[in-house]
């Protein structure tokens, strides 16, 4: 405990010095975990970063105040992709004809990884009948596929074909955009020649070259919570909406740009997001093609540390939790309405 308190000194330190250099991560919001499930600094609650805010414009329509972003408040309803890109180019809406389907991580963005049934504030998006949405996006290494996200918080590519409308068994509506936004299909980095790269779009500063070695969630976190790195200690594991702005939908095997990150390999890397309803699972990202979704704790995957952008370190982390403050671990339940769904690779 006491080298745990040691460390969350000088990882604040490091913090407080640092706050002159940190930024807006150009639009990317915290995932809304706030609940601490482990002893373990370093947890996705253990940081806050720019909260969920929305503005309902009483016209249709809902401003994301922190990526900037208008949504069409209630979905356009179930159908097929093609006829999903036909409606967004011919809607009429709040007197703006703009509208469009987002990317995946702008829809990634309105999950809210502390809630589940759905992951999503149902107060200012409700009529909430969707299991998944559709993106503007193909899958690069297979057209007959699009990324979806759906409504436990995951990311999948899945076949134009299984929605309802086209004779499949998945309720996929569309939910349009407008607006621009720095939360693209993939990130633009710099490499800061001191083994790490930024992503300019979020501010976020990456380790370039990860462990060559896998580990459980556990391990990860201390790993990265324990680096130091390019005269800097304030490294963490990344949230799952941090780790998958940086695969990029337009490369696959891997989805990550090894020109700035050599290290990366086509796999399944962790985050500090643990699924809400089943803490003993945490929530992943396959950069084999961006695959979103979660595993046991305990499995071993790879992982890369992160530092900067908006999140700042919160005063749990200065003393060792109160087990009986630790959100218990949920037995696994059937699978009914208000179970999330993240996409696993044989989809879901």
């Amino acid at each position: 405990m006491q080298q745990r308190l040691l460390f969350a000194v000088a990882w604040l330190a490091a913090t407080l010095a640092a706050g002159a250099e940190r930024g807006p991560t150009g639009g990317l919001p915290d995932t809304g975990q706030t609940t601490r499930y482990t002893k373990s600094f370093g947890e996705d609650s253990d940081f806050t970063g720019s909260s969920p805010a929305y503005q309902d414009n009483k016209d249709g329509t809902v401003t994301d105040l922190v990526t900037g972003l208008v949504w069409q408040r209630v979905d356009g309803g179930e159908m097929t992709w093609e006829k999903a890109k036909e409606y967004a180019k011919s809607l009429r809406l709040a007197g703006k004809q703009d509208w469009r389907l987002p990317n995946s991580n702008e829809l990634l963005s309105l999950m809210n990884h502390g809630l589940h049934g759905p992951a999503m504030d149902t107060t200012v998006f409700p009529h909430l009948e969707a299991r998944y949405w559709w993106t503007g996006t193909a899958k690069v290494d297979d057209p007959s596929k699009v990324w979806l996200v759906n409504t436990g918080g995951g990311i999948g590519a899945h076949a134009k074909t299984e929605t309802i409308s086209a004779g499949g068994d998945r309720p996929v509506h569309i939910r349009c955009v407008r607006g621009t936004s720095r939360l693209g299909s993939g990130p633009t980095l710099k490499d800061n020649g001191d083994g790490t790269v930024t992503d300019q779009r979020t501010g976020l500063v990456w380790q370039k070259v990860g462990p060559a070695r896998r580990g459980t969630w556990e391990e990860a976190l201390r790993a990265c919570s324990e680096l130091d790195l390019a005269g800097r200690k304030d490294w963490r594991l990344p949230n799952i909406k941090e780790l998958r702005s940086l695969s990029d939908d337009a490369l696959a095997g891997p989805s990550a740009d090894r020109k700035f990150l050599p290290g990366m390999n086509a796999a399944a890397y962790w985050s500090s997001t643990t699924q809400c309803n089943r803490p003993e699972r945490a929530w992943f990202t396959d950069f084999t093609s961006g695959l979103v979704t979660y595993a046991d704790k305990t499995t071993p995957q790879w992982f890369l540390a992160v530092r900067g952008g908006e999140p700042t370190a919160g005063s749990r982390e200065k003393t060792e939790p109160d087990p009986k403050t630790l959100a218990p671990p949920e037995k696994a339940k059937g699978g009914g309405k208000g179970k999330p769904r993240g996409d696993k690779k044989g989809g879901n």
